[in-house]
């Protein structure tokens, strides 16, 4: 190195050995936090839909219970009649699943056992009584068009399909599971033997699940044949609703009789129009 106009010289090992050694760091072991994510879905999670909910009591609350803490957390609360048009009112009313819905078609193919109730007194349920009926509609005008069908090619006539059939039967069936328990609910409620209205549309739609094999059944052209399967449909649908609501009526008194009797007849008056408009075909 020159400085100055003189040249000096600095011995390289000096140098070399005045700067200290940086020591080897060796292996860094890097720790991480547990994670979470092996636990999923987790261990406090409970109920199908939302975490602990459970469908309402159905008693003489009508409607009663997402306001009871069955709706979930994260839901917005509003009170009173508002709460009664949100989606969170109805949720409760859908939490079922496949083996429940099942067991329950399986009671009502068993009407004089009369415990449907009772078994579903804690949880009654919406989902089966709107899937009874759609298929229910499906069913009616795909049966009822083909045995049209069928019997027209069979004289060789010339065949169209009715629209009708489809609106006159989802009217039928949708209007009979709201309207008729709606009205007995009203009925109930002045003889002061008052019944939760969930509970009646619940009874109501599984009533009507006998009617589905009927309808396959009429595909049978003998008319004798269609009105037996349309009065044992009927008669098993009748029985069903009147004794399950039986023990719960006779806190009526005296006209409690007449209540369940018009029970039984108008379910037997359903089987006969399905009978003369369904089970019945025209060319």
């Amino acid at each position: 190195m020159m400085t100055g106009g003189n040249y000096t010289t600095i011995d390289s090992q000096k140098v070399s050995g005045s700067v200290p050694s940086v020591p080897d760091p060796g292996h860094t072991t890097v720790k991480f936090t547990e994670s979470n994510l092996q636990t999923f879905p987790p261990s406090a999670a409970q109920g199908k839909i939302s975490g602990g909910s459970n469908p309402p009591r159905d008693a003489d609350d009508t409607f009663s219970g997402p306001g009871n803490g069955s709706s979930s957390r994260d839901e917005p609360q509003s009170g009173g009649w508002l709460h009664k048009f949100t989606v969170g009112a109805y949720k409760p009313f859908f939490d079922v699943d496949t083996s429940d819905v099942v067991d329950r078609l399986k009671e009502s193919l068993f009407p004089f056992r009369g415990t449907f109730t009772e078994k579903t007194a804690d949880k009654p349920d919406l989902y089966g009584p709107f899937w009874i009926c759609t298929t229910l509609i499906f069913v009616a005008a795909s049966i009822g068009t083909f045995v049209t069908y069928v019997a027209h090619k069979w004289k060789k006539q010339e065949w169209n399909y009715d629209i009708n059939l489809v609106t006159w039967s989802a009217g039928v069936f949708y209007g009979y599971v709201t309207l008729v328990p709606l009205a007995l609910y009203v009925v109930l409620k002045y003889f002061s033997a008052p019944s939760g209205l969930v509970q009646l549309f619940c009874l109501y739609g599984y009533s009507l699940f006998i009617f589905i094999p009927a309808l396959c059944l009429s595909v049978v052209p003998v008319e004798i044949f269609r009105w037996v399967i349309a009065g044992v449909a009927g008669f098993m649908s009748a029985t069903f609703v009147a004794l399950n609501l039986k023990a719960h009526i006779n806190s009526a008194g005296e006209r409690s009789i007449l209540i369940i009797a018009s029970i039984f007849l108008l379910q037997l008056g359903l089987a006969v129009v399905l009978k003369l408009y369904l089970f019945t075909v025209t060319v």
